[in-house]
Parts: C-alpha cells; structure tokens; sequence
C-alpha cells in the first residue's frame, strides 16, 4: 500500500482551502513528492478510496512543527522511534522540500537556506561524475545511495542503526532505497564493515558521518586508511564535515585534510559548497 504521510506544511495547505470555502485542494500526500487534487469533505479530506483524514487529526499535524505522520487505517502516528543498540531517538524532521532525519536531535542534513535534497545534489557534484561502483558508508534515508544509483553502476551502503531504517521505511522519499535493485544494503559500523571489504573495489566513496561527537572513529588515520585500500587508483572520495566557516568546522577540517593526506590520499581540497573535502587515490 502506498505509503501517506503528512506534515504541518500540507495540513496548513488543507486548512487554509478549507478556510477558503474551496470544494477542492492541490495536496501532496507523500511530503511533497507528488500532487494530488482532492475534495473537501465536510468530515475532512480523503487519502483513499477507503479512508478519510478528520479535520481534527489535520489540525493537530499541522500544529507539530517537527512531525511528519503516517497515515493508515487508525489516527496518524508520529515517525520516530527509540534504539536500544545505540540509545539514540530518531524522527522524521519535516521541510519544504524532503524531510531530514534527526538522530538524538541533530539533523542528518543542511536545512538551512537548503533542503536535504539539494544538499544531496551538492555531494555528489562534488565527486561528479559519480560512476561505477559506489559506497555510501552512511545510510541515513538514504538519499545519498538513491541519487548515487542513477548513474553508478552499482552503489553499496552501509547503516550502524536498523532503527534508521525503520524511519526509512516510513518515509516516501527513501522507498528506492528498498526498490532500487542496483543498491545493495548492509547493516555494520562502517569502521568494521569497510575493514572487511576486498581491495580496490569502488570508483567513488561518499563519506558522509554523523558528527565527530558521535562517530569519532569515522573521523580517524585508520579508517582513512581502509578508504584508501577500498578505493581503485584514480578513484575519488567526498567526505562531509560541517559548516566549513564555522569554528568547530574550520578545525575538523584541517585535522581530516592532514589526516586523509597522511593515509596516502592526493589532491585534498576543500568543497565549501558541499560542506566537505574531496581526495582522490
């Protein structure tokens, strides 16, 4: 069954028509992917032939600045969830545009003056053209793997936390990352999985991270080290980091450009625009 989820900006979208004595609404039912012409109901606003959201139930979504909501066949259930592998909460964080992922509060994505699928596009411009066979060592909603596998020949991503995925699961916008045959998934810390992982296997490496705080070890020589033997000569790595004007950021980075140089990687420049450094081997 296709998956309905709503946010405050479509249930303001509702509201507002409904306010407007409007018989019908443009409306998106999947945060945003696609539209929709629906009527306006007296008891609300059908998402199916089968099912009815009350104006009661939108007036509440639309009161949640931070939730998006699943929609089924009882009331609208928040997308978040609690891991006991790591002890970390995880939600779905509307936008205008895709939703981000926050884990223990942080956002996954830039979402300032952006939204996470453009702060996608950024990434893989930065290693552009993204070809061959990709890793994406951080699964997250998968975005990075979904936008890599249109035009790699194949892409591999790892995810730490299955509780991720599970929000994926739920999300309109991560539903190629279970349907796309050319991305293969696995669950491990990347730190592990990539140390285990035959040599010179991929063209491109997309090393996007939680922040230093909570994966310091994704930051270090030795797993720049297993990047380099991973990847093929010539091949290229992007590597987020943060706000590269930020005080915090201007120090990470200078600490991962010596550090990527080190594990033997060349050309190591800064991609400001995409929050990151670029390498190649």
């Amino acid at each position: 069954m296709k998956l309905v989820v709503l946010s405050h900006y479509q249930a303001e979208i509702a509201l507002e028509a409904r306010r407007a004595g409007a018989d019908k609404v443009t409306i998106s039912l999947d945060l945003g992917m696609h539209t929709a012409l629906v009527p306006i109901l007296a008891a609300g606003i059908p998402i199916n032939d089968h099912m009815v959201i009350k104006w009661e139930e939108i007036e509440r979504i639309a009161k949640s600045q931070s939730g998006c909501f699943e929609l089924n066949s009882e009331s609208p259930r928040v997308i978040q969830c609690y891991s006991e592998l790591t002890e970390r909460a995880y939600s779905l964080y509307p936008t205008s545009g895709a939703p981000t992922m926050l884990v223990s509060g942080i956002p996954m994505h830039r979402i300032k003056d952006t939204d996470p699928f453009m702060d996608t596009l950024e990434k893989m411009r930065a290693v552009k053209p993204v070809v061959g066979q990709v890793l994406d060592t951080a699964t997250g909603l998968g975005y990075t793997a979904i936008q890599a596998a249109k035009s790699a020949e194949h892409v591999t991503t790892i995810e730490l936390d299955p509780a991720a995925l599970q929000i994926c699961r739920s999300n309109p916008w991560s539903q190629e990352l279970f349907d796309n045959p050319k991305i293969s998934q696995i669950i491990g810390d990347s730190f592990d999985v990539v140390a285990n992982m035959e040599s010179a296997s991929f063209t491109r490496v997309i090393h996007d991270p939680p922040a230093f705080s909570l994966a310091g070890d994704l930051y270090s020589m030795e797993f720049y080290q297993e990047l380099h033997r991973v990847m093929r000569n010539r091949s290229q790595l992007y590597h987020y980091i943060g706000d590269p004007e930020s005080k915090s950021g201007r120090s990470i980075t200078a600490g991962v450009v010596r550090r990527l140089e080190q594990a033997g990687f060349r050309q190591v420049r800064r991609a400001p625009r995409a929050f990151g450094v670029v390498a190649v081997k």
